[in-house]
């Protein structure tokens, strides 16, 4: 779904191509999300902070005012909340998240698109500022990070594709950030990073952003 507003938005700021914003999330079941949180919280609390933090994650998408896609992890809930908020909705596909990430960024370019951003939906401190740094970030490089308080990263940008950031990876762990970065250095690309936000994961990691 194309947004007049964005399209705009970006063309007034020398953005010429169709950026696009990929949210990866899962549906919100009971007992499927948010595991660690539940471990100690219990499956109903950790099931209404994915929800809160979905919905933050897809309203400062859809403000952001460009073309932006929704992809599941898994079957589609019956009550598909991203679609109401303009984005299209898709299922991921590959055997671990590096492939998942690498088809969805290579479908946006073949369709058109670009720059293009991903992000998760575990971080409350996301703002449309932010995503809007982040595009304006890959004018002049070729990609651009946000490292998770945990090692990972919460947002990745990039002008063209590039397969290699998504192989080779132990996903989910603290070597993630680092090894892309590094990755970058030794294909020559130039990237920009963002401010560290810290990713919900654990009961402390409420505890760091306040949320209740």
């Amino acid at each position: 779904m194309h947004s007049r507003r964005g399209q705009q938005l970006w063309r007034l700021s020398g953005m010429s191509t169709q950026p696009l914003l990929l949210v990866f999330l899962r549906a919100p079941v009971l007992g499927k999300v948010k595991t660690r949180l539940a471990a100690t919280l219990g499956k109903e609390r950790a099931l209404k902070i994915y929800k809160r933090l979905l919905q933050h994650t897809i309203e400062q998408g859809a403000a952001l005012g460009v073309d932006r896609q929704a992809w599941y992890a898994d079957d589609l809930p019956a009550d598909e909340p991203c679609a109401a908020l303009g984005f299209s909705v898709h299922q991921q596909a590959g055997a671990d998240l590096g492939e998942r990430m690498q088809r969805a960024f290579d479908a946006g370019f073949a369709d058109g698109h670009g720059p293009i951003i991903i992000i998760g939906t575990d971080l409350p401190q996301l703002s449309v500022a932010l995503l809007r740094e982040a595009f304006e970030a890959l004018k002049t490089h070729d990609a651009v990070i946000g490292p998770a308080n945990d090692g990972g990263y919460y947002l990745l940008g990039l002008r063209n594709s590039c397969a290699a950031l998504f192989q080779g990876k132990t996903w989910s762990t603290d070597t993630v950030f680092k090894r892309t970065t590094e990755d970058l250095k030794l294909l020559g690309r130039t990237w920009e990073t963002l401010p560290e936000l810290v990713d919900i994961d654990t009961e402390e990691d409420l505890e760091r952003v306040g949320l209740p």
